[in-house]
């Protein structure tokens, strides 16, 4: 159900709605501070959903629109790489000045022409104080944050150059490597030539990976996980054996910081991944990586997924000693033996919710019909009590049809109810069922590589 809550300025301050996922502006004040904190109503901890901002605009009002670009296009408070940031609002004197400047243009523009001058001289003003600020705080994350702040904030690291998401930059990985015989790539565009098709019916020509923040260039085709040439890809990668080997890892070379292969810098050790596929109630696949360097101390699942972001230079192993193949097979079953315990637990979960939502659909269910019954026995006093005082046997014959036909839904609602129980039985039997399955927990387990890793 949805639910509405209407609030003056007062509400803008104070109140923690990360139960909510739209916000309507009715107005839009002239202080941007004013619409960051509105919209940070509902960027809280705990939000769960994208925020969708809708903002009333009369475009028929000159000044309306030109503030509504201003607080859209300079501070980027809708959309952007930052949002509305404390940084770059600081970057303006004082919120009350600006607003106080606004004003100055509804009390003293008149004209469309004095409007649209009026708002390009503060343009002006304001232009070189934001991108100055931009590019400072653009600087320091290059040099101090982590890449997973940087994935968080959607920044742009590389200048021009189009930031890939997670998937997007492994499935440009994967491409680049599978195709590396047959096409061209250009790594600043995200896009390849594809001389040769080693996929039939798909034409050679130009490919560009498909992206939602720039525009898919006419002449050319889009490059997905689902195009017939991305599954041969992902197919063709799977294929491939994966020999054991030597890995010499160079973090110098990212093009942001990753903090916990830094501190792997100058070790080496030894890292092995395996496949686990778990068939239950769902299907769920994992892989998992257990890792060791020459002291002997664990390196952790996120480190070791870590160190396959960096650039790395491969060479052929030999043999791997029975020693290191030992702990890295204990490492592996109680990375298995948690993985599965984790999925029966969250399984768990997800029925005991399931069991919530059933009982709470009984509930009602049960409760819509017997308020139904019990109407039904009020409308039935109360035409026994009128057919005792009605003056008229035609009256009175009316009346005791109308009470018969009450008597009869009557019954059929308490039948109804029982219905209902049968009903709600049945869905429980349902529901022991999927807990048996999941209970019976089939997995299967695939070594995929074992490598000897360094850093430098």
């Amino acid at each position: 159900m949805a639910r509405i809550l209407i609030a003056t300025e007062a509400g803008a301050e104070g109140l923690n709605l990360q139960f909510c996922s739209a916000i309507v502006n009715f107005d839009l004040p002239w202080n941007p501070q004013r619409i960051e904190q509105r919209i940070g109503r509902c960027h809280r901890y705990g939000q769960k959903h994208d925020v969708v901002v809708i903002n009333f605009l009369n475009e028929r009002n000159e000044a309306d629109r030109r503030v509504y670009a201003l607080l859209e296009q300079k501070f980027r408070l809708f959309t952007g790489v930052f949002g509305a940031s404390d940084d770059i609002l600081g970057s303006l004197d004082s919120g009350v000045d600006f607003e106080r400047r606004i004003l100055e243009i509804y009390q003293g523009c008149r004209s469309e022409e004095e409007i649209q001058a009026a708002f390009e001289k503060l343009q002006t003003e304001l232009d070189e104080q934001i991108q100055t600020r931009m590019r400072s705080t653009r600087e320091l994350l290059l040099e101090h944050f982590d890449e997973d702040v940087h994935d968080r904030l959607k920044v742009n690291l590389a200048g021009t150059q189009e930031r890939l998401d997670r998937i997007g930059r492994l499935f440009w990985a994967v491409t680049k490597h599978a195709l590396q015989n047959y096409a061209d790539f250009d790594d600043q565009s995200f896009s390849f030539t594809l001389q040769n098709s080693p996929v039939e019916l798909v034409s050679p020509g130009r490919y560009r990976l498909i992206s939602k923040t720039q525009d898919n260039l006419p002449g050319e085709y889009l490059y997905r996980l689902s195009h017939p040439l991305g599954e041969y890809v992902i197919q063709e990668a799977l294929r491939r054996p994966c020999p054991p080997a030597e890995v010499v890892f160079d973090s110098t070379g990212h093009f942001t910081r990753i903090a916990v292969v830094e501190h792997l810098q100058g070790r080496s050790g030894w890292l092995s991944l395996q496949h686990l596929r778990i068939e239950s109630f769902d299907s769920e696949e994992y892989l998992l990586f257990s890792g060791v360097d020459d002291t002997g101390n664990n390196i952790d699942q996120e480190t070791c997924e870590k160190l396959f972001n960096c650039s790395g230079q491969a060479h052929a192993l030999q043999s791997i000693p029975d020693s290191v193949n030992e702990r890295l097979m204990r490492d592996q079953d109680r990375h298995v033996r948690a993985t599965l315990a984790k999925n029966l637990e969250e399984n768990d979960r997800y029925l005991s919710e399931a069991r919530d939502q059933l009982d709470k659909w009984a509930e009602d269910m049960e409760m819509a019909v017997q308020r139904e019954l019990d109407d039904s026995k009020r409308q039935i006093r109360d035409l026994q009590r009128r057919s005792r005082q009605a003056p008229t046997v035609d009256e009175q014959h009316s009346l005791q049809e109308a009470i018969a036909g009450l008597e009869r839904k009557k019954r059929k609602l308490r039948g109804h109810i029982f219905d209902i129980e049968d009903a709600i039985a049945e869905k429980r039997e349902r529901l022991v069922e999927s807990l048996e399955k999941r209970m019976q927990q089939k997995t299967t387990v695939t070594p995929v590589f074992t490598i000897r890793w360094s850093v430098i």
